[in-house]
């Protein structure tokens, strides 16, 4: 059984755009809900995608011209798709990380 569709680890709901092709996502939300009844959340970003988004500041000036990036719930991982960012909330749900790293929208 693949570890990511374990209700006994979590439970996420990802936040794709309309149409976007799933395993090429590199900017979506997602919400996620552990055994323990908690809910948490986050902003997940590709590096590229962060790279993009702050050459495009550069040319409109916002974020000091490109020079910052920042999100209250980000986090930014090196590989697109819905699969390999789950693979990321698997370790980090392994590795008693996740509270450190994503946003609790509960209690």
């Amino acid at each position: 059984m693949d570890p990511a569709s374990s209700p006994e680890q979590f439970k996420a709901a990802f936040v794709p755009n309309a149409g976007e092709d799933v395993e090429s996502v590199d900017n979506v939300d997602v919400f996620v809900d552990l055994p323990d009844g908690s809910r948490w959340s986050a902003t997940i970003i590709t590096l590229a995608q962060v790279e993009l988004v702050m050459e495009r500041w550069a040319a409109s000036e916002e974020a000091l011209g490109g020079r910052y990036f920042w999100l209250s719930d980000g986090l930014i991982v090196r590989d697109a798709g819905i699969s390999n960012m789950t693979q990321v909330l698997v370790g980090l749900v392994e590795n008693e990380e996740f509270a450190q790293v994503l946003q609790r929208l509960d209690g």
